[in-house]
C-alpha cells in the first residue's frame, strides 16, 4: 500500500502553539494511509487542524450539542446542509478532521506512547469517520477498529 498512491491533497493547519509538538508531514501520511487503505480513488481534498481545548469544545458545543471538549471531531461534506455548485471534474470534497493536541497528549500519556502515535491514531480515526464508519454499534464499532489497527500497523511499518 503506497499512501501517495493517491490524488488526495491533505490540508493540515496546526495552531501556532502546537508547531513543534507535530508535524505536518505525520498528519499528511496518516491520512493518506487511510485513503490508500480504503482504496479511495480520484481526485479529492481534505483538511486536519490541530488546535486546542477551547477550539475544539466550541465546534463540538456549536454542532455536536455538546458542551464539552473531546479529542477529534470529523466534520464530513457529504453531511452539509448547504451545497454548492461543482464542475463535473472537480475534486471531491470529504471534510475536516479536527484534533486538541493537549486532549492528545493527555490520552497519549495515560496510553504510555508518544503523542505522534496519538495524533496518528485520531487522523485515522477523524478520517475513517469521514468515510462513512462510525462506532454507535457494536458491529460497527468491531468493523471500524479492525480498519484503524490495520492502518495504524502499516504505518508503524514505515
Amino acid at each position: 500500500m503506497n499512501p501517495q498512491a493517491n490524488k488526495f491533497t491533505v490540508e493540515v493547519r496546526i495552531a501556532p502553539k502546537f508547531k513543534r509538538l507535530v508535524t505536518a508531514k505525520l498528519v499528511r501520511q496518516a491520512a493518506l494511509a487511510v485513503l490508500a487503505h480504503e482504496a479511495v480513488t480520484g481526485q479529492g481534498e481534505l483538511s486536519v487542524v490541530i488546535t486546542d481545548d477551547e477550539e475544539v469544545r466550541d465546534l463540538n458545543r456549536r454542532f455536536r450539542g455538546v458542551d464539552a471538549p473531546t479529542d477529534v471531531l470529523a466534520f464530513g461534506a457529504a453531511n452539509q446542509t448547504t451545497s454548492f455548485v461543482t464542475a463535473p471534474d472537480a475534486p471531491r470534497l470529504l471534510g475536516d478532521v479536527i484534533i486538541s493536541c493537549p486532549r492528545a497528549q493527555e490520552q497519549a500519556t495515560e496510553a504510555g506512547h508518544p503523542l505522534s502515535a496519538e495524533i496518528q491514531l485520531l487522523v485515522v480515526h477523524g478520517v475513517l469517520h469521514l468515510l462513512g464508519y462510525d462506532h454507535a454499534e457494536p458491529e460497527q464499532e468491531a468493523l471500524m477498529w479492525e480498519r484503524q489497527e490495520k492502518i495504524l500497523h502499516t504505518l508503524a511499518e514505515h
